[in-house]
């Protein structure tokens, strides 16, 4: 690796779903003065509102919009109007 590249400040870095509490611990640059006790260890935190554990498209539980209605709803009520 190149030298005077890096950054110093890289650490272990705990990340904290606010969401549903999970934690992950990874490594990172990101600045906070929290810190909490993650496996034995006090590590810096960095709170976030969603991550994988949480997002709907990750956890399956995403919703499903029907277009196609919305599209019909819409002609019903305009397309009859551009139909001179």
């Amino acid at each position: 690796m190149k030298k005077g590249i890096h950054p110093e400040n890289y650490r272990p870095v705990v990340f904290k779903d606010m969401s549903n509490g999970d934690m992950f611990l990874t490594k990172s640059t990101a600045k906070t003065t929290d810190t909490v006790e993650f496996e034995g260890e006090t590590y810096p935190v960095v709170k976030v509102e969603i991550s994988s554990s949480s997002h709907p498209f990750y956890t399956g539980k995403s919703k499903l919009v029907d277009t196609a209605g919305r599209v019909d709803k819409f002609m019903s009520r305009y397309g009859k109007a551009s139909k001179k």
